[in-house]
């Protein structure tokens, strides 16, 4: 006796498959980015971008620092002229992120004249949107992002659909001290970075 598929069931079933095939390979792309350093093939940019993290009255958090450590290794690398730090605060705060930021690099040895604050944002694409006129205004069309591996596929997008190009450079320092904390960072991003996709934000 032959067996008649019953077609919503099969439409939901065929969703399903896609849904997961799209989610799984967004989830390999992530992973992919999160190990790619665009600073091993490329040597110089017109700026280094540093998303913001926690900070706790000035203080940077252990990821923030994570990241600003590796700006400025880029920095002493002669990677870029112009360290960008981003990030708002919260409220209450007696600071933001992009300030304590600041404040950090330029204690670390970074000249204040080379670091730029813009604390103007609360999410990552308001802070790459800023960050994206600030470069517009000084003719700047390149930098590197500096953020948790697992950003770098979301950002280096974000940076191509605002109009600059966008080089990942990542640090594990401080982020990954996991197994654990890397499959949430992916899991996290790899929906993050859907969203964004399919609804720009």
């Amino acid at each position: 006796m032959r067996i008649r598929r019953h077609p919503v069931l099969w439409t939901v079933g065929a969703l399903v498959v896609l849904v997961s095939a799209v989610v799984v390979g967004t989830g390999i792309a992530v992973w992919r980015a999160a190990h790619t350093d665009d600073a091993s093939r490329v040597d110089h940019a017109d700026a280094i971008i540093v998303l913001g993290a926690a900070q706790y009255q000035g203080r940077p958090s252990p990821v923030f620092e994570g990241r600003l450590r590796h700006a400025a290794l880029l920095y002493g690398q002669g990677r870029a002229e112009t360290v960008i730090v981003l990030g708002g605060g919260r409220p209450g705060d007696s600071t933001t992120e992009a300030e304590a930021g600041r404040d950090y690099l330029v204690a670390d040895g970074v000249p204040s004249a080379d670091v730029r604050a813009i604390p103007y944002s609360e999410t990552t694409l308001e802070s790459l949107r800023a960050a994206a006129a600030f470069m517009r205004e000084r003719g700047m069309s390149s930098a590197f992002l500096v953020s948790d591996p697992w950003h770098n596929l979301r950002i280096r997008r974000m940076a191509r659909d605002l109009g600059f190009e966008g080089l990942a450079s990542a640090t594990w320092r401080s982020a990954a001290t996991s197994q654990g904390t890397r499959l949430s960072g992916y899991l996290r991003e790899t929906f993050a970075y859907l969203a964004y996709r399919l609804f720009g934000v």
